[in-house]
């Protein structure tokens, strides 16, 4: 056995499971709405030059892009191995180059050669400024992927709704272009109201929504589940949000160099027809739509909702194992998880719930099931008389189960 790899033992350890270690993110520009049970004391224990942390990355292979102090694998999830006395990590992104389809299938393996998205708990005090992701042949000129992105808001982590629970989509039917580029002209004039042309929708936990490449967005301030594309390409369009000013730079993050100072770069990236879309609250909002027969579930101690399901780049469930209940819950594809509520056994993991977690302190709510093990079935069990588990699930595109 001394010629198997980390990786081979971490994977043959949890029987096709990997457990994953907390992968925490600062934003310079974000002020931390502190419900992703980090411990008061180290929401700024990167120190205040890097802001406050307040992102949990999710089954990441992605590298988060945070600029010249981002610190080294920041944004990667690691694997936990326990050798005896001894505990290794190992970055994720190297275990799956190095088992490939071993871990997320031949089917995402020999197209993507890669893990091809990642989740993550954005959570801030106030609202985000009015921004954009780019779509695939944007990014590509800065040799990056474009980044579409879900919504969901679990009731777990919105016990408050953050200073402005409301965020504003897409551009208001009747706006010019000129007008926006207008906007993104007056960026460095204090506010240059471009929300004045979008219309903002109060957010409700329980719920989500659906945000491709090109969609300008202010995420409001409720604590959000976000499976995305593996990419951390944006640009910001509003320039002063929640009385805070967005530095310019971050107007032109994702342009090419040969192009910053076109404004009219800036207003091609947006998808004009899809944020003018007078019906886009009934073509991106998505309420949660059980897997199967919501009877049949229930017989057998468990309810599963789809709750990300309107790209093919990702998609998401929320699994609720009933008090005292055992399930075998089936799945056609690789997936990431976290543990929202409640304790128990996860395959041949003990799972739970932390109330508080220190800063590089290991845990025991994330982990990544291999397709060969989603295929088989995990075996979830809840001790609880009186609690629920309840699972958020990550899958890669094109979820060979999602069917609606």
């Amino acid at each position: 056995m001394a010629n198997v790899s980390l990786a081979a033992k971490a994977l043959e350890q949890g029987k096709g499971i990997l457990r994953l270690a907390p992968t925490w993110v600062p934003r310079s520009f974000c002020v931390p709405g502190r419900r992703i049970k980090l411990h008061p004391d180290d929401y700024y224990v990167l120190g205040g030059v890097r802001g406050g942390i307040d992102e949990r990355w999710l089954s990441s292979t992605t590298p988060a892009k945070n600029g010249p102090l981002t610190g080294e694998h920041e944004g990667l999830s690691k694997v936990v191995f326990q050798d005896g006395d001894t505990t290794e990590q190992l970055l994720l992104k190297d275990v799956i180059d190095e088992l490939k389809g071993e871990i997320i299938g031949d089917r995402l393996w020999d197209e993507y050669k890669s893990w091809p998205m990642y989740s993550k708990f954005f959570d801030n005090m106030g609202p985000l400024p009015h921004h954009i992701h780019h779509n695939d042949e944007k990014a590509a000129l800065v040799g990056q992927n474009g980044k579409p992105e879900a919504y969901y808001f679990p009731p777990q982590l919105n016990n408050h709704g953050g200073d402005f629970p409301y965020t504003f989509f897409g551009i208001t039917p009747g706006t010019t272009k000129e007008q926006i580029k207008q906007c993104l002209m007056d960026f460095n004039k204090g506010d240059n109201k471009i929300t004045n042309f979008s219309s903002a929708y109060k957010l409700e936990p329980g719920t989500g929504w659906d945000v491709p490449p090109g969609i300008l967005h202010a995420p409001g301030s409720l604590c959000t589940y976000e499976p995305q594309k593996a990419s951390d390409i944006f640009a910001m369009y509003q320039s002063l949000v929640n009385e805070a000013i967005v530095p310019e730079e971050l107007l032109w993050n994702g342009t090419p160099q040969d192009k910053i100072g076109d404004y009219d770069e800036l207003v091609s990236v947006i998808d004009w027809e899809a944020n003018i879309d007078p019906n886009f609250a009934a073509n991106h909002f998505m309420m949660p739509k059980p897997v199967r027969p919501l009877e049949e579930m229930q017989a057998q101690g468990y309810v599963e909702n789809w709750i990300c399901y309107k790209s093919t780049a990702y998609s998401a469930k929320e699994l609720t194992v009933m008090p005292g209940a055992t399930v075998t819950i089936k799945d056609a594809a690789a997936y990431g998880m976290i543990v929202m509520q409640g304790h128990g056994k996860f395959g041949v993991w003990d799972i739970e719930t932390p109330a508080l977690i220190r800063y590089g302190q290991l845990t025991n709510d994330e982990f990544f099931v291999s397709e060969a093990a989603a295929n088989e079935g995990v075996v979830i069990s809840n001790p609880s008389a009186t609690d629920p588990i309840v699972i958020l699930k990550h899958f890669g595109p094109n979820n060979p189960d999602l069917v609606l």
